[in-house]
């Protein structure tokens, strides 16, 4: 890897200031799992580095508005040792824990998966299901986004140049409700999603599905957040048909590729599959809240 230069700011404001000032080859710098080794690898020029490790807002984890603020280079291990936001919000630390290694856990951030912009994330989709929105830094000031917005193509981000995110925002968790991720790897652990569900939804005192969120992982150039297949849960109670509809409609937003470790024709099988039975974890998750 050539010589790169860096830089550790401690406001925002001076973050994006250089990252501006850095052009096109300038990085934000979280847990930098990705970002190191695609500059050792070639697949990044080296530039100009601006780790947001010093500045207050992106570390930790606080609970606001009856939501919770997760600063955009938490790494995962402080998500799983926050005992309310697990159990708040499962399926987002689900899909965060699943971020690499133990070692990597260590350093990876939800932040970091969010912007590398891989459609196979496995924070995001859980992320979206979940409602949730960044507060994005940059050079004219502060704007919120939806996450599903971040992502636009394999790599590329919404993101304009000298901007960066710097937290990740939950809303409050209504009552009766829950949420859940999955994922299909061809190995047991340690490799990149096939395919991804998150599900996140709301009953009403009879166990009826009032609200519905799902998002679906790898069948698509970005995240998918799939809204037939919520409205096919709506009003029901999750019974045979209700996840009959659940899983065609699944599959029917689905525009995966074929590569060497999946078919497309696989991959839908799959996210159909998938979306089942998170929706069955977190409806369970969801009685039990009540």
């Amino acid at each position: 890897m050539s010589e790169v230069d860096f830089i550790a700011p401690t406001s925002p404001e001076q973050a994006a200031r250089a990252l501006l000032a850095g052009g096109a080859t300038a990085r934000p710098l979280g847990g930098g799992t990705d970002l190191l080794v695609q500059l050792r690898s070639g697949r990044l020029p080296p530039g100009l580095i601006v780790d947001i490790k010093r500045i207050p807002e992106a570390i930790g984890i606080r609970q606001e508005a009856g939501g919770f603020v997760i600063g955009a280079a938490t790494p995962g291990i402080t998500l799983s040792e926050h005992a309310a936001l697990g159990q708040a919000w499962p399926g987002v630390v689900e899909g965060a824990n699943l971020i690499g290694s133990t070692q990597v856990q260590g350093r990876a951030s939800m932040a970091g998966n969010l912007c590398n912009a891989s459609p196979a994330a496995d924070s995001v989709p859980a992320l979206v299901a979940a409602r949730a929105t960044c507060l994005i830094v940059g050079p004219e000031g502060r704007r919120t986004a939806p996450v599903e917005s971040i992502a636009v193509a394999p790599g590329r981000t919404s993101l304009a140049p000298g901007e960066f995110v710097l937290e990740i925002l939950l809303p409050p968790r209504p009552a009766r409700s829950a949420d859940a991720y999955l994922r299909m790897i061809p190995r047991t652990e340690m490799d990149i999603a096939v395919v991804g569900a998150g599900v996140n939804l709301t009953l009403d005192a009879n166990g009826v599905i009032s609200d519905a969120h799902v998002a679906l992982g790898a069948v698509g150039p970005t995240v998918i957040l799939a809204t037939e297949a919520a409205a096919a849960i709506i009003g029901s109670k999750l019974d045979d048909e209700a996840l009959a509809r659940l899983d065609a409609a699944a599959r029917a937003v689905c525009r995966p590729i074929s590569d060497k470790r999946g078919t497309s024709e696989f991959r839908t099988k799959i996210a159909g599959v998938l979306a089942r039975r998170a929706a069955v974890i977190a409806y369970g998750r969801a009685e039990k809240t009540a």
